[in-house]
């Protein structure tokens, strides 16, 4: 029981020696965050801008009138407003995100 004993107390203590200091914490890795983020808004970007030309482009073959055409751009910049404020959304959030991990990792200190 003795020898059981002291080799756990031994182990325990070499593998805490030697373990790396941010072992067993949450890494927030924030640049990979940042990058798929970006990636992803660029994405949101490039698919309404398509939609939108593809818009345009059927109202070529519609006949329709100025005031339903006039709605229809209204709507158009609706749709780029909200997608704006969504991403300004999600940058805040990763910010806070990424304060609150820095908070933590100074009080794990």
């Amino acid at each position: 029981m003795r020898k059981l004993l002291i080799g756990i107390i031994l182990t325990w203590t070499l593998g805490w020696a030697v373990a790396p200091p941010a072992a067993g914490r949450d890494v927030y890795n924030v640049k990979s965050e940042r990058k798929m983020l970006k990636a992803r808004q660029k994405q949101q970007w490039k698919t309404l801008k398509s939609q939108q030309k593809a818009q345009q482009r059927s109202w070529r073959n519609l006949h329709a009138s100025k005031s339903s055409r006039t709605q229809m751009k209204h709507q158009m910049a609706h749709d780029r407003r909200l997608l704006r404020e969504s991403q300004r959304n999600d940058r805040q959030n990763l910010k806070d995100r990424q304060r609150m991990a820095k908070e933590r990792m100074r009080a794990n200190r």
